[in-house]
C-alpha cells in the first residue's frame, strides 16, 4: 500500500496503512486529546507500536480510554470501523462493556491477564450474537508512572471454537461408529454366506430368465431358466455373444438398450429370441448396470402377445362390423330420403309429358320437381359437410359481423315465443372458413335450440376468443338454449347422422352433421354440453387468425367484356352436364367452345386464345385435374379469367380452391350468372 506523506510532526503515524487514513480523517476539534501534532510523546510512541504492528492490537488511551487499533483489527469491529477511531471504548463496545468492565479495572490496577476462547455475548450488527475471544489486557504507564492507557491484543476465535466443537462431536460420531461397526463385524460374515445362499437359490429357482452380459455383449453367466424357456444350457451360451440369439429385426433396439443399461439406472425392451429347436419366442427384458457389466431379467411374454394380437384383431373385426352398420344405416337413410325426392321428380315429370295436362298444373309441379332438385341438392351438401369433403371456399370472415347478418333470418326462423340474445366481443374475431359453410353451420344450429325449446324459451348466441389447451387462438361460437336439454345416453348420437328425435317427416336429421363435419373439414371442433332439464349449450371453436377480411378483388378492367359478348371455353369430361353448362350459358348470352377434357382445351387454346374471356371447367377429369389445368392457364394465359365447378373433389375437400372462384354442382343459371358478373365486375 502506499505510504502516505505525513507532516514531519506526524511522523509516528507512518507504517499504519488504513489506520494511519482513519486518525488523519477523523475531525479532532474538541475531541479531549487534541490533534495529533499535539499529542504527548508517550501516546505518539504508544499508537506508533499499535500501528506497525502486525498483531491484532488496540490502544485505549487516557482517563476516557480513547480507542485507537491498527488495521489488523479492522474485520472485527463490521460497522462500527468507520467511527470508532478515537471514540471512547465504552461506545465502540456499548454491548461488551458490562462484561468487560471488570477486566479493565483488573488491568489498570496493575493485574495484567490473558483470556483464551472467553465466550462474549455481543450485539448482532457486526455478525453473530454468541461470540469467542482470546485476548490480553496490559496498563501503560507514563513517564511519571501513572497509568495513561491500556494495551489489548486481541484475536476473535468464534469460527475456530465451532470448528474444534464440530471436529470433537465429528470424533464421537466417529467413535460410535466404530463401534457399532465393530459389533457388526461380529455377525456380517455370517450374514455374507446366508445371503449368498439366499442369492443363489433365487438365480436357481426364479421362472425369469437371469444372465449377466458384458458391455460387449458377451454372456457371462445365465440361471436354469435359460434351459426352460429357450432350450439352452448353460455351457451353450457362456462366451457367446447375446445378440447372436436375437431376431435380425429388433438387433439395432437391442444394442441400444444394451448402451443405455451402462448410461443409465436401467433399460425396457421387448425382443424376439431365438429358441435353441428355431423358433422365435418373445422376451420382455430388463437391464441395469453393475461396473462393466450388465444385469438382465428377461421375462417370457409370447403367450401375452399372442392374446394381444388376437385382441386386436377382435377389436378390428369389430370395428368393421360397425362401420358396415354404419354404412348400412347411412345408406338406407339416404336411399330412403332420395328415392322420396326421386318420386317426386319422376313423377312431376311424368305428369307434365301427358298433352292433356292442364297448363296451370304443369306450372305447379315444374316447381315441385325444382324444390325436389334443391333439396337433393341441400342433402348432398350436407353428407359431404359430415363427411368433411365438402369443397370450401374459405376466406377471411369476421365472426361476430357474419352472426349480425344472420339476426334477422334467426329471429324469424325461431319466431315470436323464442328471446334472441346476441353477445359479441367488442375486439372482432376474425376466423379463415367458407362464409356459407359458417353461416349454415350458425343457422342449423339456432334451429336446433328453437327445437329443443318447442318455440318457447331464450337463446344466446355469444362469439369470444379463447385459448386452447396448446395455446393456439380460437374463436367460440356458443349456441345455449333453454330447453329440456339432452339425456346423457344420447349425447354421442346427436352428430350422426340421419339421427333425430324430431317427429317423422319434421327434419332429415342431418343439420348438427354438417355442423361437425365444417367444423372439422375448417381445423376446428364442436363441443356440446347439457343438463337435463337445464338446457344446452353448442360450442363451434375455429381456429383465429390475425387478418383482416379482403374486399372483393375481382374489380372491373377497362374494356371487361360484358356477358353477352363473353367467350367461355367450357372443359367438362360430362357429355350430359357439358350440354347443359352450354345451354346454360348460350341462356345468359355467352358464346360457348366445349372440350372433353385439359388436353382438348390447351389445343383450343394454342389455336386461338385471343377469342375466349373465360375459363369454365369441372375439377374432376380424365388426365390433367381441373386445378393442375387452372395453374397452367394462369401461368400461361395471364388474361383469362377462370371458374372451376365440382360436385366433390378429394383435392378441393383437402386443400381447398387454391384461389380460384368456385362454382358448386348442382347450380342454377341465376348461380352461374352471378359467378360470371363477379369475375367480369359486373
Amino acid at each position: 500500500m502506499n505510504a502516505l506523506p505525513l507532516d514531519p510532526q506526524l511522523a509516528f503515524l507512518e507504517g499504519g496503512g488504513e489506520a494511519t487514513r482513519l486518525i488523519l480523517a477523523r475531525d479532532w476539534t474538541g475531541h479531549p486529546l487534541g490533534p495529533p501534532q499535539e499529542w504527548p510523546e508517550a501516546f505518539r510512541v504508544a499508537i506508533s507500536l499499535v500501528l506497525n504492528s502486525p498483531e491484532s492490537m488496540i490502544l485505549a488511551w487516557g482517563p476516557d480510554l480513547h480507542f485507537f487499533f491498527n488495521e489488523t483489527y479492522f474485520p472485527l469491529l463490521g460497522p462500527r470501523l468507520s467511527w470508532a477511531m478515537g471514540a471512547r471504548f465504552d461506545e465502540v463496545w456499548a454491548d461488551a462493556l458490562e462484561q468487560a468492565r471488570p477486566i479493565i479495572d483488573a488491568a489498570l490496577a496493575g493485574q495484567t491477564q490473558r483470556f483464551v476462547d472467553l465466550p462474549w455475548k455481543l450485539d448482532t450488527d457486526r455478525g453473530e450474537a454468541h461470540t469467542f475471544w482470546t485476548f490480553s489486557y496490559s496498563r501503560v504507564l507514563d513517564g511519571m508512572g501513572k497509568v495513561a492507557g491500556l494495551f489489548i491484543f486481541t484475536n476473535e476465535t468464534t469460527a475456530r471454537v465451532h470448528a474444534d466443537a464440530a471436529l470433537r462431536e465429528s470424533q464421537m460420531q466417529l467413535s460410535y461408529a466404530l463401534e457399532e461397526l465393530r459389533a457388526l463385524n461380529v455377525t456380517l460374515e455370517q450374514r455374507i454366506v446366508e445371503r449368498t445362499a439366499e442369492r443363489d437359490r433365487m438365480w436357481d429357482v426364479s421362472p425369469d430368465l437371469l444372465a449377466v452380459v458384458a458391455s460387449d455383449g458377451v454372456i457371462h453367466r445365465i440361471n436354469p431358466a435359460w434351459h426352460t424357456i429357450l432350450g439352452y444350457e448353460g455351457g451353450d451360451l457362456i462366451g457367446r455373444s447375446i445378440m447372436a440369439l436375437i431376431h435380425p429385426d429388433d438387433i439395432v433396439a437391442a444394442r441400444a438398450a444394451l448402451a443405455t443399461s451402462l448410461t443409465e439406472a436401467s433399460s425396457r425392451i421387448e425382443l424376439r429370441m431365438r429358441h435353441a429347436d428355431g423358433h422365435d419366442e418373445w422376451i420382455a427384458w430388463v437391464g441395469a448396470a453393475s461396473a462393466y457389466e450388465v444385469f438382465a431379467v428377461g421375462r417370457h411374454i409370447t403367450h401375452q402377445k399372442m392374446a394381444e394380437e388376437a385382441l386386436r384383431a377382435t377389436e378390428e373385426q369389430l370395428r368393421q362390423a360397425q362401420k358396415l352398420e354404419a354404412i348400412g344405416q347411412l345408406t338406407g337413410s339416404v336411399a330412403h330420403d332420395f328415392n322420396n325426392l326421386l318420386t317426386v321428380i319422376r313423377g312431376s315429370i311424368d305428369l307434365i309429358r301427358r298433352p292433356e295436362f292442364p297448363a296451370e298444373r304443369r306450372q305447379r309441379h315444374m316447381d315441385a320437381i325444382a324444390d325436389a332438385a334443391d333439396r337433393a341438392a341441400k342433402l348432398t351438401a350436407q353428407l359431404l359437410a359430415f363427411a368433411r369433403r365438402q369443397p370450401l371456399t374459405p376466406e377471411i370472415v369476421d365472426v361476430g359481423a357474419s352472426i349480425t347478418t344472420l339476426t334477422d333470418m334467426i329471429t324469424t326462423l325461431s319466431g315470436p315465443g323464442v328471446r334472441l340474445d346476441i353477445d359479441l366481443p367488442a375486439t372482432p374475431c376474425h376466423a379463415h372458413v367458407d362464409r356459407s359453410q359458417l353461416d349454415t353451420a350458425i343457422v342449423n344450429m339456432a334451429v336446433n335450440a328453437r327445437d329443443a325449446m318447442a318455440g318457447q324459451g331464450r337463446l344466446t348466441i355469444s362469439v369470444r376468443s379463447q385459448q386452447d389447451a396448446h395455446g393456439k387462438a380460437q374463436v367460440r361460437i356458443a349456441i345455449s338454449d333453454t330447453g329440456e336439454g339432452i339425456p346423457a345416453e344420447r349425447l354421442e348420437q346427436i352428430f350422426e347422422p340421419f339421427f333425430t328425435t324430431k317427429k317423422l317427416g319434421a327434419g332429415t336429421g342431418l343439420g348438427l352433421s354438417q355442423v361437425f363435419g365444417f367444423a372439422r373439414q375448417s381445423g376446428g371442433d364442436v363441443q356440446v354440453a347439457s343438463t337435463p332439464g337445464k338446457g344446452a349449450t353448442f360450442t363451434l371453436l375455429l381456429p383465429q387468425i390475425d387478418g383482416q377480411p379482403v374486399p372483393d378483388s375481382h374489380a372491373a378492367w377497362p374494356g371487361a367484356p360484358s356477358r353477352t359478348e363473353c367467350c367461355v371455353l367450357v372443359v367438362e369430361d360430362n357429355v350430359e352436364v357439358g350440354h347443359f353448362a352450354v345451354e346454360a350459358l348460350q341462356t345468359l348470352g355467352c358464346r360457348t367452345v366445349i372440350a372433353t377434357n385439359a388436353a382438348a382445351a390447351l389445343e383450343e387454346l394454342n389455336r386461338d386464345a385471343e377469342r375466349f374471356d373465360l375459363i369454365f371447367s369441372d375439377v374432376m377429369m380424365p388426365g390433367q385435374s381441373g386445378i393442375d389445368f387452372a395453374h397452367d392457364i394462369s401461368r400461361l394465359h395471364p388474361r383469362l379469367r377462370i371458374l372451376l365447378t365440382s360436385g366433390y373433389s378429394q383435392v378441393i375437400a383437402d386443400e381447398g380452391s387454391h384461389g380460384f372462384a368456385l362454382l358448386r354442382k348442382p347450380y342454377t343459371l341465376a348461380e352461374l350468372a352471378q359467378q360470371i358478373d363477379r369475375l367480369f365486375g359486373g
